[in-house]
């Protein structure tokens, strides 16, 4: 019987993938570089420091990784302060009061910063739902290492086979695998070319599932 549901949150909870995409391209724009789609799909579900460290990496970026890192938070929360269209995923808030009314525990377990996390969480008044929130800067592996989900398992005080994961990206649905945990995956069509095959199910609308049917998987 499942008791706790960790959920990832860019892409998933909240539709950021499209402004973190544009406020991207700005920034790569500005350093001089290209970064094809196929690249940009591999950074899906990977912290913010991580993402830096591959753009030094492949581009041979002279710039350190603080002013880089500095440069992707300007551009993003310019464009997170002045998106007036920035919304929760669709059916999403319906799913975790009907789960935080049912008992389970909600961890959120998420690749962001704490800085992006508590943006979306104060904009959308997400807090009380959360038990937990973890964020990938606390860790040196991004996903697919199974660090961050192995870590809101425990912070649930339920096992492995209590808890299930929800997620978009092939990263995070491979995280969620190598940590032992049942994973559906949430395609909104908002994602880049992401693969869901490694997921136990797959979903595309959050009316598909519902606190009496995740108690059961």
């Amino acid at each position: 019987m499942k008791k706790c549901v960790i959920f990832d949150m860019d892409g998933v909870v909240v539709n950021t993938e499209p402004i973190g995409y544009r406020a991207n391209q700005q920034m790569y724009k500005a350093l001089g570089i290209t970064v094809p789609d196929e690249v940009y799909a591999t950074f899906m579900g990977n912290s913010d420091k991580n993402i830096i460290q591959k753009l030094k990496e492949l581009y041979k970026l002279d710039h350190t990784h603080e002013e880089l890192l500095e440069e992707k938070y300007k551009y993003y929360f310019d464009a997170f302060d002045n998106a007036p269209d920035l919304d929760l995923m669709p059916g999403v808030r319906n799913l975790i009061a009907d789960l935080h009314n049912n008992g389970f525990r909600l961890i959120l377990a998420s690749s962001a910063s704490k800085r992006k996390i508590e943006k979306v969480f104060s904009r959308f008044g997400l807090h009380p739902y959360f038990d937990a929130k973890i964020s990938g800067e606390d860790f040196e592996f991004s996903k697919p290492h199974p660090a961050i989900f192995i870590e809101a398992a425990e912070k649930s005080g339920y096992s492995l086979n209590e808890c299930l994961v929800i997620e978009d990206s092939t990263n995070g649905i491979k995280a969620a695998k190598a940590a032992g945990l049942y994973c559906i995956a949430y395609n909104s069509g908002h994602t880049i070319m992401q693969d869901t095959s490694e997921a136990d199910m797959v979903i595309t609308d959050f009316s598909e599932i519902n606190s009496s049917y995740i108690k059961n998987l």
